[in-house]
């Protein structure tokens, strides 16, 4: 049996391999597309465009996986029902529970590579590919960081917490330098309203004024504050959950909590990324009893939209609970595991009808 299962396992990582180098070059493609829309915007061109695509590539990859999964267990083990070889695999004693373990054990070295890539090459490859993107686009010096965004402007560092819905950002942060570059000047808002034309207002202010003889502190309620900085220069490029790790999301979040700002957004982001490797055991559960239940002669690409339909409608399921629990508040690791807790259910029915 250790022969028959280490054939399926190689056989469905092969399939889903080929299915998540499909997948991501059809994903880049439309990338590179809607990127080209931008070409010569500043200084960027297209060797920053690839740059781009090739930074992000690994997001893309790990967002891939669980699909790639689905697709590739479904075309492997549909081969397999057609060629007659599932049912020589049960002749010599190999159970449906069997040939299912067997792709499970797949789903564990697939979790593995995808939390590897997810965790330890996405975070700081997508933080570089939009640093790259901006700072090319807008021409001023960025330094994207974990918690937060870090930009040069002449004399001053301004370091940004958060962007809000509008526009307008919250929690920054800005020091000056003199002529020695020395710490001259520091300034901290709770929040900055853009007014249009390079002004900001700055409201509720602690400001320093820093000297070799002493140190100044003031608060005000409110400043204008003349920058080249605008909105659009920090919408892709502020705190986002995409280019932060699970154990940053972590960090973040209790940031966000001890300073009394709301977190909900990360938090279900943190257990999306919990949840993600079940994510895959459930795409490659839900194959099993579509290609051992249907009969055999079934097209490729039949079984290729069968995959297509179930990934669309799980993404449909997951995109739309998501959103219902930002909207109404909802409890973050519920949200997160109830459209594969749901989806997992619906696959163990199956498997058993398919049994019985």
């Amino acid at each position: 049996m250790n022969v028959l299962t280490g054939y399926i396992i190689k056989e469905i990582l092969k399939g889903s391999f080929v299915s998540l180098l499909l997948l991501l070059t059809l994903f880049n493609l439309f990338t590179f597309s809607d990127e080209l829309k931008d070409l010569g915007k500043g200084s960027y061109g297209l060797k920053e465009i690839f740059y781009y695509l090739a930074l992000t590539s690994p997001t893309v990859f790990y967002e891939l996986v669980p699909s790639s999964a689905l697709l590739g267990s479904l075309f492997i083990l549909g081969a397999m029902g057609n060629n007659h070889e599932l049912i020589a695999m049960r002749a010599a004693g190999l159970s449906i529970f069997g040939i299912i373990k067997a792709v499970m054990s797949a789903g564990i070295i697939l979790v593995i590579i995808s939390i590897l890539v997810g965790e330890f090459v996405a975070p700081e490859a997508d933080r570089k590919a939009r640093t790259i993107k901006v700072t090319a686009q807008h021409g001023q010096v960025l330094m994207d960081a974990k918690y937060g965004l870090w930009l040069r402007e002449g004399k001053k560092f301004i370091n940004v917490r958060q962007i809000l819905d509008d526009g307008n950002l919250a929690d920054i942060s800005i020091y000056e330098l003199d002529a020695q570059h020395r710490l001259h000047q520091a300034i901290h808002a709770e929040q900055a309203i853009f007014l249009g034309n390079q002004e900001w207002k700055l409201e509720g202010i602690r400001k320093s004024e820093i000297s070799t003889q002493q140190m100044l502190a003031s608060t005000e309620n409110e400043e204008i504050w003349i920058s080249s900085v605008a909105p659009d220069l920090l919408k892709n490029t502020i705190v986002n959950p995409n280019n932060l790790s699970l154990y940053d999301l972590a960090l973040y979040i209790r940031f966000l909590k001890e300073n009394h700002q709301k977190s909900h957004t990360f938090e279900q982001a943190f257990w999306g990324r919990v949840v993600n490797p079940l994510v895959t055991f459930v795409m490659l559960l839900v194959s099993a009893p579509f290609v051992i239940g249907v009969r055999r002669g079934i097209s490729t690409g039949a079984r290729m939209m069968i995959g297509v339909v179930i990934g669309m409608g799980f993404n449909i399921l997951d995109t739309t609970v998501g959103h219902l629990g930002l909207i109404y508040n909802l409890n973050p690791p519920l949200i997160a595991f109830l459209p594969s807790l749901t989806v997992f259910a619906i696959a163990l029915f199956a498997i058993r009808r398919v049994q019985v």
